[in-house]
């Protein structure tokens, strides 16, 4: 079984709905609390082992690399005014030389063209799916547990889920679940924004992914689905005819930070959690919330 080494970040949306913010910023650079929405996501990669991040990235996303490099004049700032420990914070969160990749998505063609983009740097090898919005937040990261599910499996491709009540199915891809394998479930179907009535489950998909390298010919010639895309769903559909899925059921908070609410939301857990912040932050809540009465 080869070990999944690469991480695939789609980062070519255009945010539209956080304008005018996101008309020079990406909207993947905007802050939750003082780390950007896809630093989130790189941390969590990180810790479940990643050693290479692919960026598949659109026009006006160059800032996304400039995160992720060295800023000698910063730097040099830094050391100037004795600011040891952001220093060293910037030194400990670098990538190294070579572990970063950036590709571009030339048009919004969907998520299952986006992946495929990256087709060429992920090569013959199994790989990590992470969508940056959906911020997985919880003590121990949502890919790290999914890491466990694939090493129990010993082959095949993991989706992360989430529980959410029946009434909301219909918002979701949703998947039917089956027997129990080691710390994870066998995926029986996948359906996409089933009514309540027909769901097969109230597990979300919830944006993680642990996918075979065998997904990239079949999006080579996925024709267009909903909204005119290429869809990532159509895809593993076609795989799962021929190899099996299993599912990691999350047990945090996800923040869908590509909504105002979701994004708002993902501030205030995130502030809540820094022991540095929180006890004044708390107060400051309470404040804004007994003045809004």
């Amino acid at each position: 079984m080869k070990p999944i080494r690469k991480a695939v970040f789609p980062v070519a949306g255009l945010g539209t709905r956080f304008l005018p913010a996101t008309k020079a910023m990406p909207k993947e650079m905007l802050p939750v609390v003082d780390r950007p929405v896809i630093q989130h996501a790189v941390d969590e990669a990180r810790e479940a082992g990643i050693e290479h991040f692919i960026f598949v990235t659109g026009r006006n996303k160059g800032v996304i690399e400039d995160h992720f490099d060295k800023q000698f004049e910063l730097e040099a700032t830094l050391q100037k005014r004795g600011k040891s420990t952001e220093l060293d914070m910037l030194e400990t969160e670098l990538p190294t030389a070579g572990q970063t990749s950036f590709t571009r998505q030339q048009e919004p063609l969907g998520l299952g063209h986006a992946v495929w983009c990256a087709r060429d740097i992920v090569g013959n090898e199994p790989f990590a799916l992470l969508l940056p919005d959906m911020l997985h937040f919880a003590p121990h990261g949502c890919l790290a547990g999914m890491m466990k599910v694939y090493q129990d499996s010993g082959d095949g491709n993991v989706i992360a889920v989430y529980e959410v009540p029946r009434e909301q199915v219909q918002q979701y891809g949703i998947v039917g679940v089956g027997d129990q394998r080691g710390t994870g479930f066998r995926i029986t179907s996948m359906v996409e924004k089933p009514k309540p009535a027909n769901a097969p489950s109230n597990y979300m998909i919830s944006g993680r992914y642990i996918l075979q390298p065998d997904i990239f010919p079949l999006l080579e010639t996925q024709t267009a689905g909903a909204g005119g895309e290429i869809q990532l769903t159509d895809a593993m559909l076609k795989l799962a005819e021929k190899q099996p899925f299993y599912g990691y059921r999350f047990a945090g908070r996800i923040f869908d930070c590509g909504s105002k609410i979701g994004f708002l939301s993902a501030n205030v857990a995130y502030a809540l959690a820094r022991e540095d912040i929180a006890p004044e932050f708390r107060n400051e809540l309470k404040r804004l919330l007994d003045e809004s009465k």
